[in-house]
């Protein structure tokens, strides 16, 4: 802080105790502490007298470290302070109550460097007509409520004047510059219309870009800028501008406190001459409108948003919907001027398409009758993208709905298939129990495959990739593909002679294709042809369309086509919704393009549909060429004709069998025990890490869940290797994502088997693991 005479801030108000009274309360302690002496007393009064004595003096010392104590805090304050406001970018300054400038910082002996005066007031002389005024309102206020504020507006810009009263009665001032700060809202600036804000005496306190661009320069006031005054709302003034008179139409906007706001349009000479401006000249789509909601007029950019050739007629109400009010109030408001300057997104009564605009209503004064001018932008790209997320969030609740009701129904399962598998080894085929028990294991096995359409779906379901050639799948698939479609359709192979390979789950490609070719089937119920075709497609550049990017590189595309009913326009979009099906009631359960669609996004490609009704569709699928290269392995000769070694025999081992469903870890427990392996049960993580805690325990085997209360399976069996690293592990899961993290390491001598799993690939996987 740079000094001014005094300290550079002022004291701060510490309560220390009078010296006199300190020098009372020990002369007191003195006078009580030799009394007993000097009369002559009891035992009894001297030992009271002189403890009284004590205690006055220990009362004295105390008095004494408080005052130390406070002394010390203000140093403190006193240094924060200080490096506050000398580092403080905006101008500061101390004040007593008379104004007198105590101390002041950097910023401000730069700003004010040319009016170097003791008081506040001389200081601000250089941008104030009237400082002491301003400064002995705003001090006043300060004494009531501890601080004040004010924007001045001067010919300079804006000014921000702020005080707060300190303790000792002192004032801390600061004074904020803020040149060019519009009035009309952050967005004023890029208003394409030029614009001004004018005060009361007629100085001009903000200038958009536009206005600057007309007008060549900055001015300070409007007797430089009209050759006559005042200035005539509605009506052709000349302005004089940098470049020369130019005729301009002005409209004028009435503010709060005084203000105004000027907009003006520069006119051609033959526009000057017949005394008016048409609004075909506005670069942005206006529409005039009377107070009841007639639309008066539109420019061509206003009519061609709306979609209308004229405009007569015509009320504002018909034109737009969606206010989520009466539109005569929203009109009444502005006219009156009691509405809040903010846009509103309305949605235009055009049958072609769906238009969303922003409108801007702004009320002027023609001729001396108020009207209405709306300033129309397209908002239809903001709304959609607005309705996308929505939809991304929806479909996001979904999936993750999907993903754990698919884990729920895996759980009861694996524990109805496993039950069930364990009563069939109990019956035989001459058992009248026999065909039932099939019958509840068939259907268990349709459930599951439901189950895994909707892990397919959220995109959670366990894939097992392999290097696939497309042209082998579907030549595995053909003799299936041509009894799906039937008699009446012909279905056409046609393949890339350089094909390569990708990288997906076969099941589930394949799983893909049959979907796509009986959606393709049930489009077509009279007959036609069907067209799968293979290609090996190199993109040069990111391939954009349907809000997707498709990356540059080598991909292999296979197209599916029919010449059926074909997709409406604005069904499209919605034929990758889960549950969402164009069939009539019973004939789909519309989860079909759903379950593809999170089958190729999670093997990493891409699916895009084309459709024109009537002719027919097609479907792109994009997946990408796999890159890594998987060597063969070939067998020596003499291995080829050797007969492959014994099995060996179950019943070998100690299982650690930790699930928190009952009802699966019975079932499990069970089928481990009739195929002979020593079982021992845990219904949580912390359980068994509590079995494990005995050493003389030997477990071969850890079969674990994978998502349980508490600690999960990859967590509780990392920490159990710890102290038992040859231990086999064996997962098990209605689905795997969430459960093995990226940023996780991987579990050594551990498989992973998903849910539902029947007796003979539980035992099988243990006894693989084992030997």
């Amino acid at each position: 802080m740079n000094g001014r005479r005094t300290s550079p801030v002022p004291e701060l108000r510490v309560y220390t105790p009078e010296h006199a009274r300190l020098a009372a309360v020990l002369v007191l302690s003195a006078m009580v502490i030799t009394a007993p002496w000097v009369l002559n007393t009891p035992e009894w009064i001297t030992r009271g007298l002189i403890a009284v004595g004590l205690t006055l003096v220990a009362v004295a010392l105390l008095m004494l470290i408080q005052a130390r104590t406070r002394l010390k805090a203000r140093a403190m304050a006193t240094e924060l302070l200080t490096g506050f406001i000398d580092k403080d970018a905006t101008p500061t300054f101390v004040t007593d109550e008379d104004g007198v400038v105590h101390a002041s910082n950097g910023a401000a002996a730069k700003r004010f460097e040319d009016g170097d005066t003791e008081t506040l007031a001389g200081t601000m002389r250089s941008i104030l007509a009237n400082p002491s005024a301003v400064l002995f309102r705003l001090q006043s206020r300060a004494r009531v409520e501890g601080a004040a504020r004010e924007d001045i507006v001067t010919r300079r810009g804006h000014v921000r004047l702020a005080v707060h009263q300190m303790q000792g009665g002192s004032f801390l001032w600061r004074v904020e510059e803020i040149a060019d700060r519009p009035t009309t809202g952050r967005n004023a600036d890029n208003v394409p219309i030029p614009m001004l804000t004018v005060g009361r005496t007629g100085t001009v306190l903000f200038m958009n870009e536009a206005a600057r661009a007309l007008i060549g320069e900055r001015v300070k006031s409007t007797d430089r800028l009209f050759t006559s005054l005042p200035v005539l709302s509605g009506q052709i003034n000349t302005m004089s501008t940098k470049s020369g008179p130019v005729e301009v139409l002005v409209q004028e906007k009435n503010r709060s406190q005084g203000r105004s706001e000027l907009y003006f349009l520069a006119l051609d000479p033959s526009e000057a001459n017949s005394g008016k401006a048409p609004l075909e000249s506005l670069p942005v789509p206006f529409v005039k409108v009377s107070p009841d909601g007639t639309v008066l007029s539109a420019n061509k950019l206003g009519m061609q948003l709306l979609g209308t050739k004229t405009t007569k007629n015509l009320k504002i109400g018909q034109l737009m919907e969606g206010l989520g009010r009466p539109m005569a109030d929203w009109l009444r408001d502005t006219a009156e001027g009691h509405a809040s300057h903010k846009s509103e997104f309305l949605r235009l009564s055009r049958r072609d398409k769906e238009v969303f605009v922003q409108v801007t209503l702004t009320r002027v004064v023609e001729e001396g009758e108020t009207v209405l001018i709306a300033v129309l932008n397209d908002a239809t790209e903001l709304k959609t993208l607005e309705a996308q997320f929505v939809q991304s969030q929806k479909m996001q609740a979904i999936g993750q709905l999907a993903g754990g009701v698919a884990h729920d129904f895996n759980n009861l399962l694996t524990a109805i298939s496993g039950h069930c598998d364990l009563l069939l080894l109990r019956h035989d085929q001459g058992d009248q129990d026999f065909g039932d028990l099939i019958q509840i294991h068939e259907n268990a096995n349709r459930a599951a495959a439901l189950v895994s359409q909707l892990l397919a779906f959220s995109r959670k379901q366990t894939l097992q990739p392999e290097v696939l050639d497309v042209r082998d799948t579907l030549s595995d698939l053909t003799h299936l593909l041509n009894r799906l479609v039937g008699e009446k359709i012909t279905l056409t192979l046609s393949h890339d002679p350089v094909m390569r390979s990708i990288r997906a789950d076969k099941r589930q490609l394949e799983q893909v294709l049959m979907n796509l070719v009986v959606n393709a089937r049930d489009a077509m119920p009279q007959g036609g042809e069907i067209r799968v075709e293979t290609e090996a497609v190199v993109l040069d550049e990111p391939l954009e369309r349907d809000r997707a990017v498709v990356p540059p590189g080598d991909w292999v595309t296979v197209k599916v086509s029919d010449e059926g009913v074909g997709i409406a326009p604005d069904k499209l979009q919605k034929v990758f919704e889960p549950f969402y099906t164009t069939k009539r009631t019973g004939e789909g359960t519309g989860l079909g393009l759903s379950t593809a669609y999170g089958i190729i996004k999670q093997t990493g490609g891409y699916i895009f549909v084309d459709s024109i009704k009537d002719q027919g569709t097609q479907f792109t699928l994009y997946f990408p060429v796999n890159s890594q290269a998987e060597p063969e392995v070939v067998k020596p000769e003499a291995e080829v004709g050797a007969k492959p070694s014994p099995a060996a025999q179950h019943g070998e081992g100690v299982v650690l069998l930790v699930e928190d469903e009952a009802p699966v870890r019975a079932f499990a427990s069970r089928a481990l025990r009739m195929r002979g392996y020593t079982v021992l049960e845990a219904d949580s993580a912390e359980d068994a890490l509590r079995t494990l805690e005995d050493p003389g325990l030997t477990v071969d085997v850890f079969v674990t869940d994978v998502v349980m209360p508490g600690m999960d399976g990859p967590s509780w069996v990392r920490e159990a290797l710890k102290t038992r690293p040859d231990t086999r592990v064996v997962f098990v899961s209605g689905y795997a994502e969430g459960a093995f993290g990226e940023e996780e390491p991987s579990v050594p001598n551990s498989v992973f088997l998903p849910k539902p799993f029947s007796l003979n690939q539980l035992t099988e996987t243990v006894h693989e693991q084992l030997h």
